[in-house]
């Protein structure tokens, strides 16, 4: 009886250090993230853990598992630390306590397919999915917005999410940032400056395809501002790669500029109907508050600097178009 008593009390201390201490051990002895898509059987998830984790007793697992009703693990982004117990590792997959996701994406983005597939990449929805709120007037009404404007929502950034929501539940997230970023303070700045906040976005996705230079953005957002004010085309030349659709083009030509789109800002006044990329918070913030001046144009600095030249005159402003003109010959950049 003593024995038996002993060999009783081994097996239930087992599985008791197992239930609340540790079965489950890595092999390499670092944690580990898993990505459930879709819901699984428990032995299915088992499948899963053993490439990379080892129990020590399988039977201990079985046993709780079955007192703890665990049949099926729920999708999601999950981390499994390098020693866990059994009781920790049933209720992660069994209540569905994920670990979120970190999801960015650069203002480089230029086209709402661009954004679609790559925010997609990082989630569990589809890409079609997003892509389909993105294109659609009518359910981005509830926003505000349409579908030029529909990457106003998205300001770039790294954001802690759920892998699996919904592309409903990601635009009523997104939706938060958007109006947590556009206060009293920046919509009243926006009134001042005589824009709306997707105005402010469009002008400001020109800004930042103009340079990659931070200091020049307020003085750019005030320069196309000056131009707005008194009616003149902004002719901004990034909107017109955007209209051509080639955004490997290094040279804007006269052809070019003939080119048929409402986002040619050579050919149609005011704004473009929309953003020409996504644009960061610097750059909104940089346009909210502009640059006084009286300049009127600007043109890349002939040292290819990166930098620009401005001027409130269009005699200065073709002196240097035209040595900008000669270096780009020089270099045979066409």
């Amino acid at each position: 009886m003593l024995i038996l008593v002993v060999v009783v009390g081994a097996i239930e201390g087992r599985a008791a250090y197992c239930l609340r201490i540790e079965n489950y051990a890595s092999n390499d002895g670092e944690r580990h993230e898993f990505y459930i898509r879709d819901t699984i059987t428990a032995d299915s998830l088992m499948a899963i853990l053993d490439t990379i984790y080892t129990p020590a007793t399988r039977w201990c697992w079985r046993r709780h598992a079955k007192q703890l009703h665990f049949t099926r693990a729920l999708p999601g982004h999950y981390t499994v630390e390098a020693k866990i117990s059994d009781r920790s590792l049933i209720n992660m997959f069994l209540y569905g306590h994920q670990t979120p996701v970190r999801l960015s994406w650069r203002s480089t983005i230029r086209t709402r397919e661009q954004l679609a597939s790559r925010l997609a990449r990082q989630l569990r929805c589809d890409s079609v999915d997003i892509i389909s709120r993105l294109d659609s007037n009518a359910y981005l009404a509830q926003y505000g917005l349409k579908r030029e404007t529909a990457v106003c929502l998205f300001i770039p950034d790294t954001y802690e999410v759920w892998w699996t929501m919904s592309a409903d539940e990601l635009f009523e997230r997104m939706y938060k940032e958007y109006n947590r970023f556009w206060n009293d303070e920046r919509r009243q700045k926006a009134i001042v400056a005589g824009l709306t906040p997707t105005e402010v976005a469009t002008l400001a996705s020109i800004v930042a395809s103009e340079t990659n230079k931070e200091q020049e953005y307020p003085i750019i957002a005030g320069l196309y501002i000056n131009r707005l004010r008194k009616g003149m085309l902004l002719q901004a030349c990034p909107t017109v790669i955007f209209a051509v659709g080639d955004f490997s083009l290094r040279r804007v030509t006269n052809r070019h500029l003939k080119t048929e789109s409402p986002y040619n800002t050579y050919r149609y006044p005011g704004l473009p109907p929309g953003p020409i990329r996504c644009v960061s918070a610097t750059v909104l913030d940089a346009v909210l508050n502009y640059q006084q001046s009286n300049y009127l144009y600007m043109c890349a600095n002939p040292d290819f600097s990166g930098t620009h030249k401005f001027s409130s005159s269009y005699a200065e402003h073709a002196k240097t178009a035209r040595e900008y003109q000669r270096e780009l010959n020089k270099r045979k950049i066409k």
